[in-house]
């Protein structure tokens, strides 16, 4: 099945390229603290931000927020038809709205008709404590209920001529999460949104939407990702970009890849792995670098990189371009590879 592109402000969705997004935790209002949010999260390399309308004060803020961010912005907006409307007309980009509590059938006329008029998409879908009354009565808390619950929000604004739809079938089950977007997949076109809902926070709400979102990615299921976490938004950004890199999707970066380390270790290689992934986090250049801890399996592992060190008590060797470079005794190791290192990123 062909995908559809939409568009939303200069993003494209459904062309091959996965799209970052993420949503701020300031009230819109307060438009400096929000504008200062959304340009942490652009610096992150967040491509699509989503920002809360509670009342006429957001939705007219989009207005003033706008010409000092450069990504396209997102109105989430539920239970009013007309805060729907103000944010389009003051420059959302697309809107995030649910037609079963947006109003009644002359609501949703009214929301399609300015999303038409102004060009923009509108994002659709379920979540587990969203879906529709009738599926979950039918099938209960289960993918068959997300989907048919998406399915049918999309077609409600279908028939009042909306043809820009993003879709989304969240759950904070994993397990449902994948199963349900991959049930979604095989009976539409639209874009998908993909993420883990409600995964909270720290190391375990991490795993759970790299677990999720990266086995759909795998298999070429999803447009746009949100990583939801509760934290700081910057750290949602931080953590997308780690899953496309694992799956392969980004290649604009420096992987750095290290051992575990373990008793054979004879030289302070977890040290020097975070010292050199410090320095590497925010160059955007296609590089492997390797950080090995013994003789084991150091060597070859260094050989696969452009740059490489494997390590012992009394000397270490860099590697570079798959070939011994030099041995240099441990104590000096750190330097030697940093400036090897250096020249490299030059390049």
């Amino acid at each position: 099945m062909a995908k559809k592109i939409v568009k939303i402000g200069g993003v494209e969705l459904g062309n091959g390229h996965i799209a970052v997004q993420s949503m701020t935790t300031v009230k819109t209002s307060d438009v400096d603290l929000c504008v200062a949010q959304i340009l942490r999260l652009e610096e992150a390399g967040c491509e699509i931000a989503r920002v809360a309308v509670l009342d006429e004060e957001d939705a007219r803020a989009i207005a003033r927020i706008k010409p000092h961010i450069h990504i396209p912005l997102v109105a989430d907006i539920h239970f009013s038809p007309r805060l729907a409307i103000l944010s389009v007309e003051a420059g959302a980009d697309k809107l995030r709205v649910n037609p079963g509590n947006i109003g009644g059938k002359g609501d949703v006329a009214r929301v399609a008709d300015c999303v038409r008029a102004h060009k923009i998409p509108v994002r659709v879908g379920a979540n587990t404590g969203s879906i529709a009354p009738e599926f979950y009565a039918k099938y209960g808390r289960s993918a068959a209920a997300l989907v048919e619950s998406a399915l049918a929000s999309a077609a409600v604004f279908e028939r009042c001529g909306v043809e820009d739809i993003v879709l989304s079938v969240k759950a904070s089950d994993v397990a449902l999460t994948v199963e349900a977007y991959t049930m979604l997949a095989e009976r539409t076109a639209y874009p998908l949104h993909v993420g883990v809902t409600e995964a909270g926070g720290g190391r375990a709400a991490i795993v759970k939407s790299s677990v999720g979102i990266g086995a759909l990615l795998l298999i070429g299921i999803g447009d746009t990702i949100r990583v939801s976490l509760t934290a700081d938004p910057v750290e949602e950004v931080l953590a997308a970009h780690e899953i496309l890199r694992a799956c392969g999707l980004e290649k604009d970066y420096v992987e750095v890849v290290s051992c575990p380390t373990c008793g054979r270790c004879e030289y302070d290689c977890m040290g020097l792995a975070a010292r050199v992934g410090e320095r590497v986090g925010k160059v955007r250049k296609p590089l492997k670098v390797a950080v090995m801890g013994c003789v084991v399996n150091g060597p070859g592992e260094a050989r696969e990189c452009d740059l490489g060190i494997a390590g012992g008590r009394d000397y270490c060797v860099i590697f570079e371009r798959g070939k011994e470079n030099v041995r240099v005794p441990a104590d000096g190791a750190e330097q030697a590879f940093f400036s090897r290192l250096e020249a490299l990123l030059q390049k």
